[in-house]
């Protein structure tokens, strides 16, 4: 959570529009988020008797229980107290920054911690908003798999450059009933999956954007349409362009629509809901970022046992979604302690069990000793997971100048 998710990627401030409240403030851009590089033997010990606010996006029950787990590991482990300010938007907690750095507030700042990634780091990051470089300095950075895991170096097309600690790997999948579609027959691709929908009246829908879900729908459809995808990985360059190449994008919505749940005319407002109205009966698939989501929810009593997961042949969007330290946190010391918990085998490992999270870890397990290997392996996926070798290329992330537009023209043309 992203956008995570990713999740913390749903509706985003603009770096534009930062910029100009920074300007009219008079606040420098060019100045060294950074207080001094702590190092984390000083930070731990520091760090005793700290309180951090976390702000995360708190929509989903299995995220907000392994938050709650964690907590109460930081308080074990090192005298924090870990408080999870549970958002709806990311953009929440950037416009909380920004009100505090345009009021000069540049010491004991609300926000200790953030879930980010995509726009909302392009932006803080941009806007010397941000502690670091940091991550460097946690040791358990030693343990992540940068060399086969590219991601967990960039974000959206974003150089980290040590603002970003990574958490966790999400990949773009398709949760479906296997009792009422055949799994020979699950669609490879988006044209395929608009051809079932026509064949299917009703039977599908996706999140309304700016949910993380319904824009990675968008930002997954305009890669498989586009003749240029390499184009996406780079800044939008002009209203011109942004059109021509976001073109088929909307001829395809526009010809999907009128298939969907309630004919497109409204869409549900968030990946959980739709997880429900698959659950209900209502829809025959739900998108999700985790490819282990299914198997837990079935082990929850949220999903029928016969649901199952596909990913496209050419591949699905895949991403790393981060913790990041505002330039002005309260409570540094213990914001790293948390960051380099969060990344211990200790951590990903609870994290990557179905029926906790199962999200994908950023460690190199092979890499780890003989008793950190075993917490992963373990761990008993599910019956609705597929293994690495099934979850097909990755694609990777538009750059987040595509993604702020998208949402926006989304909303002009189909937003109630």
């Amino acid at each position: 959570m992203t956008t995570s998710p990713t999740r913390p990627t749903a509706r985003t401030v603009t770096r534009a529009f930062l910029l100009s409240l920074l300007l009219t403030c008079g606040l420098p851009l060019g100045l060294a988020a950074a207080d001094g590089a702590m190092s984390y033997d000083s930070a731990q010990k520091r760090a005793q008797g700290q309180t951090v606010y976390f702000n995360a996006w708190g929509g989903d029950p299995q995220v907000n229980s392994y938050l709650d787990w964690v907590a109460g590991e930081v308080e074990a482990r090192f005298g924090i107290e870990l408080r999870h300010v549970k958002l709806s938007d990311t953009a929440e907690a950037v416009s909380r920054v920004l009100s505090e750095k345009s009021a000069g507030r540049d010491d004991g700042g609300s926000i200790d911690l953030i879930w980010i990634n995509g726009e909302n780091f392009a932006t803080m990051k941009e806007n010397d908003l941000l502690y670091g470089p940091f991550v460097d300095r946690l040791p358990n950075w030693k343990l992540v798999d940068v060399d086969d895991k590219p991601t967990t170096r960039i974000d959206f097309t974003i150089p980290t450059e040590g603002y970003e600690a990574p958490w966790g790997m999400a990949k773009f999948n398709i949760i479906y009933d296997s009792a009422r579609i055949d799994p020979a027959e699950t669609p490879e691709s988006m044209r395929d999956l608009a051809a079932w929908a026509e064949a299917h009246p009703s039977r599908l829908s996706y999140p309304a954007p700016p949910d993380f879900l319904g824009t990675t729908f968008l930002k997954q459809a305009l890669i498989e349409l586009s003749d240029n995808p390499d184009l996406l990985q780079e800044p939008v360059q002009s209203d011109e362009q942004f059109a021509r190449v976001t073109e088929p994008l909307w001829t395809f919505l526009d010809n999907l629509h009128p298939h969907l749940w309630r004919r497109g005319r409204d869409f549900p407002k968030s990946g959980p809901a739709q997880v429900r109205m698959l659950n209900d009966g209502v829809l025959d698939m739900a998108l999700s970022f985790y490819p282990s989501q299914a198997s837990g929810l079935i082990a929850e009593g949220r999903l029928p046992e016969s649901a199952r997961t596909f990913v496209f042949d050419s591949g699905m969007i895949g991403n790393t979604h981060f913790v990041a330290i505002p330039y002005n946190a309260a409570h540094k010391a213990g914001a790293l302690v948390v960051a380099n918990f969060l990344m211990s085998p200790e951590a990903q490992a609870e994290k990557a069990r179905p029926d906790v999270w199962g999200d994908q870890t950023v460690l190199d397990v092979g890499e780890l000793p003989d008793d950190k290997r075993a917490l992963f392996r373990d761990i008993d996926r599910g019956k609705a997971t597929l293994g690495p070798s099934e979850l097909g290329p990755t694609l990777l992330e538009p750059h987040p100048t595509w993604m702020t537009r998208i949402e926006q023209a989304w909303q002009r043309r189909y937003g109630s």
